[in-house]
């Protein structure tokens, strides 16, 4: 008896059900969401069917492993499936460990120093809460932006509409309202609408008033006539004082003539631009609160006269009352005279640490001297150029620089930070026993301490406080600012005008665990306004004149190779 031989050469049509069955298996499993029995039985059918095929494929087509066509096509399924992992491990890496770079003029896509330090400082979750469906593509990408430098910080996109209880939750009243959640806290950040996106400014900020722990008062003295906190004629602080209550500072006007002492509560006093001098009785309070390791902000202009002369002269401060000349030119690029320095130099400071060559304005500021005291640790804060000249005869015209007539050349000091221990840490009260003299057993005299009992004040629970307080606080701090009007209405919202005031009082407040850099950044207006005559200057090249150019070219050169 016979067999017939197996003719494997039909076989190999069977091949192709073991990627068929394989394929069912893994679609049926993605569209149930689950392995069910029957995807897990395609897919093992199919890996069966696949696996026979290889064993059997010598018999089914003798001598396939040995031909050259089967070692070409086994390179290649190596080189595409090594092809495959290669990609694959680059895009897993590039999403675990992503890299960003920014080409933008001002880094509009990159978080401020600030910004960053903020996040990474945040010890609990903080939750943004955007309600507005759906994301915009913007707003997400600055969220996700945040969440790169610190895990604590989430976000939610929310449609009010399918959410009513969440919304309700945070009292929603318009699609768009962002909201931050800290624990119980929840804090209204801003409405974001088409035309106006979520702003790095305003969630840094709310970030740090709503995780901050503490709220330091600011006194600004008044009765001089300083500079008003509200807005009036372009001379008032009012953008400053809105800039420092964003930080949790709390700015309330102080007049030493009505009370002759520093508040308890002061973490700073601010001088802006006293026209009239101080009385006696206010300055000494100001020296004996610096002393008592308190701090001082002074933005002296010229041609005044504060009778601050006894403070700053025992720091080694001079104010010249000179008029600051910029002669580099730079300013005139900018619609700046001559009376307006552009600084880009600023001293190694904790204030200006991340400012660069940044650009800072300083209208009609005097230069600020200093002589070494021992003891007081002296940063200048804000440098002018060489080619800048300290004028003494800012009447005469035009404006010259002669040293003969006392005109001191560049580069000035337009304001400095000092700091030193503050005496009250430093002064231990000794108590020294007294001698009396008593006769010994021989008649003779000896000097002996007598034992006296001197009876010592208890502390009350309020002076307690205060002295560990003064404790943990014992370094006087001053900072001089030969100008005050780079902090007005005017002026404070140029260039890095409003973080050289803000950081200056983080600074003095001895906020010195926060971030002091530049402010987070906000797109600037690239926009070009024309006229209609240049727009239709525009217009008419666009659409008559290049095309009419480009069709008489093209015909001169046709027939000159005709």
């Amino acid at each position: 008896m016979t067999t017939k031989p197996i003719k494997w050469t039909h076989l190999k049509y069977l091949f192709w059900f073991g990627p068929i069955l394989t394929v069912m298996g893994i679609t049926a499993q993605e569209v149930a969401g689950e392995w069910s029995p029957i995807s897990l039985a395609l897919l093992i059918a199919g890996l069966l069917i696949i696996g026979l095929w290889f064993l059997l494929l010598d018999q089914i087509a003798p001598g396939f492993w040995g031909r050259r066509s089967t070692q070409v096509g086994t390179n290649a399924i190596i080189a595409t499936l090594a092809m495959f992992v290669i990609i694959g491990l680059i895009n897993f890496l590039g999403v675990r460990y992503g890299v960003q770079i920014d080409l933008t003029e001002n880094q509009l896509f990159t978080l401020s120093p600030q910004s960053q330090q903020v996040v990474r400082n945040l010890d609990q979750s903080v939750k943004v809460w955007v309600f507005e469906s759906p994301a915009n593509p913007a707003d997400q990408e600055l969220l996700e932006n945040y969440r790169r430098y610190g895990s604590n910080l989430e976000f939610e996109f929310v449609d009010p509409q399918l959410q009513p209880e969440l919304a309700q939750k945070f009292n929603v009243n318009y699609i768009g309202e962002v909201y931050l959640e800290y624990g119980n806290q929840r804090e209204l950040v801003q409405t974001i609408s088409q035309g106006e996106r979520l702003s790095e400014v305003q969630l840094t900020n709310a970030i740090e008033r709503i995780t901050g722990d503490r709220t330091d008062k600011v006194y600004f003295l008044q009765g001089h006539g300083e500079r008003p906190l509200e807005a009036s004629d372009e001379a008032g602080l009012s953008q400053a004082v809105s800039a420092l209550e964003t930080k949790n500072f709390t700015v309330e006007p102080l007049n030493l003539a009505e009370q002759t002492a520093i508040p308890d509560d002061a973490s700073l006093i601010v001088i802006a631009g006293p026209k009239r001098a101080l009385f006696e009785p206010e300055v000494q309070a100001l020296e004996n609160y610096l002393a008592d390791g308190g701090s001082l902000l002074v933005m002296i202009d010229p041609d005044t006269n504060p009778g601050l002369e006894p403070l700053l002269s025992d720091w080694g401060v001079t104010l010249t009352n000179q008029i600051v000349i910029d002669a580099s030119g730079q300013g005139r690029l900018v619609g700046l005279g001559p009376a307006t320095p552009l600084v880009t130099q600023y001293g190694d400071h904790p204030i200006t640490q991340d400012f660069g060559t940044g650009f800072s304005i300083y209208p009609l500021a005097q230069p600020v001297d200093t002589q070494p005291v021992e003891g007081i640790q002296e940063t200048p804060l804000v440098i002018t150029n060489p080619q800048s000249w300290a004028e003494n005869t800012p009447e005469q015209q035009p404006l010259e620089f002669n040293e003969q007539e006392g005109d001191r050349p560049g580069p000035l000091v337009l304001g400095v930070a000092l700091s030193r221990q503050a005496e009250s840490s430093t002064a231990s009260p000794t108590l020294e026993p007294e001698t009396t003299e008593t006769p010994d057993a021989e008649g003779e005299d000896t000097d002996e301490p007598e034992a006296t009992e001197t009876p010592e004040a208890s502390p009350s629970p309020i002076q307690t406080d205060k002295s560990q307080a003064k404790e943990d606080d014992a370094e006087s701090r001053l900072i001089v600012y030969g100008n005050s009007n780079f902090a007005t209405d005017s002026w404070f919202d140029q260039q890095l005008n409003p973080d050289i005031f803000i950081n200056s009082v983080s600074w003095l407040s001895k906020r010195d665990a926060q971030a002091l850099s530049i402010s987070p950044k906000e797109p600037e207006d690239r926009r070009i306004n024309l006229t209609p005559v240049q727009s239709g200057i525009l217009g008419w090249l666009a659409l008559l004149i290049v095309p009419a150019f480009g069709f008489l070219t093209a015909g001169m050169l046709w027939w000159l190779r005709r």
